[in-house]
Parts: structure tokens; C-alpha cells; sequence
């Protein structure tokens, strides 16, 4: 996949709109009751950065990465803001936000996730984006200093020797979400005081 290890500017981004979607195809039957069947197993997030844009040099900015991004062509990383930790997002993340894996004596290499719950229902979502210098990691509850890397381009974490069989792997971090421009232009606006504008700059989640 075509991606650039940049993100998109965080002052920016901090004020954008949007959040997961997912696709859900419902047949209403002659009966009135509904059939419905998930088309994606996995949601996908979209984002709007226009609400972002206050200034003309927040639009220089935007026009500028966009263009080093070749419009479509090339991924980046995003910070969602309302979604960017594996604990909740008034908490530090831990060692033991997250479990990724147990041990079987054998495997070393375990893709950092993050599970949502509700009652007894949850989802999991894999991380591959993580932030630089913000992975934890513990063995059985207990936080590892060394002894394993992280790909921050993938999410995996690889351990030099492989945790033994029932050993509850877990991780804490942060992350960015893979995604890329859905248009391959920028309608901008300039008014009278030379101030520009962008009415919408759709984001879109990159699947790898």
C-alpha cells in the first residue's frame, strides 16, 4: 500500500468531525419484520477536516499536505481525537490496557488490538498505527522493560523469546488511524479579505 509515515497536522485535526461507520444491508419483508446482514465485518472510519481550517494558514497547510500526498495517492496517519488510546481517554495508557495474545511456548510476534464492549457483546480492532514511544507491554500482568519491539508501521509486536504457554500478553498505547484523502481535489473558496475556505475534506480509513 502506497502510505507516508506522516500525520496530518494535529491542530488541525483536533477540531474535525466524523467517527466509524460500518455497512449494513436490511430487507423489509412483506411481513413488515426486517432482515438485516452485516456487508463488512470490520467498521471503517470517515473524517471531515474542514471544521478544522480557522485561519489562511491553516488552508496554506492543508493545500500543502495535500498536494505532497499527491491527492489519493498516498496514506497517512490521522489523529482521531475522540479515539487515540488503548484506555479511556481521560486515563494514561498501561501495560495492561489491552490483552493481545496468550502465549504457547512458541509464537513471538502478536498484533496490538483494541476490544470495545457493551454488555456482552464486543468488537476487536486491530492497531497498526501505534504512536512512537507509547507502547507498553506486560507479561501476566507484569510490565516488560525489554525483551520485545514493536513495528510502528504494522502494530505487531515481536518478543526475542516467546512467552511461555498461558501467559496472558497484553499492551498499552497510543494510535494513529491509516487513512487518505477521498477526493482527489480541493474546492477552496477565497473571499473578499483574501481568507480562504474549504467547504468539505473528506478523510477516508485505509484498509490494509
Amino acid at each position: 500500500m502506497a502510505f507516508h509515515d506522516v500525520r496530518f497536522p494535529d491542530d488541525i485535526s483536533r477540531r474535525a468531525r466524523g467517527g466509524p461507520e460500518r455497512r449494513t444491508q436490511i430487507v423489509e419483508l412483506a411481513s413488515g419484520l426486517e432482515e438485516r446482514n452485516a456487508s463488512w465485518a470490520d467498521s471503517r472510519r470517515r473524517y471531515d477536516v474542514a471544521y478544522g481550517i480557522r485561519r489562511a494558514d491553516d488552508l496554506a497547510a492543508v493545500v500543502a499536505f495535500f498536494e505532497a500526498r499527491n491527492g489519493r495517492l498516498y496514506g497517512f496517519r490521522f489523529k482521531d481525537w475522540a479515539d487515540y488510546k488503548s484506555c479511556l481517554p481521560s486515563q494514561t495508557p498501561s501495560a495492561t490496557d489491552q490483552v493481545i495474545g496468550t502465549g504457547d511456548g512458541a509464537t513471538t510476534a502478536f498484533q496490538l488490538a483494541k476490544a470495545y464492549a457493551s454488555g456482552a457483546q464486543s468488537w476487536t480492532r486491530a492497531i497498526r498505527k501505534p504512536v512512537a514511544g507509547t507502547v507498553r507491554v506486560a507479561l501476566d500482568g507484569f510490565e516488560q522493560a525489554d525483551g520485545w519491539t514493536v513495528d510502528t508501521g504494522t502494530g505487531v509486536v515481536t518478543f526475542d523469546v516467546p512467552p511461555g504457554a498461558g501467559v496472558t500478553i497484553s499492551a498499552g498505547f497510543e494510535f494513529d488511524v491509516p487513512v487518505r484523502f477521498e477526493s482527489d481535489a480541493l474546492d477552496v473558496t477565497l473571499d473578499v479579505e483574501r481568507l480562504g475556505s474549504i467547504a468539505s475534506i473528506p478523510l477516508v480509513e485505509v484498509r490494509e
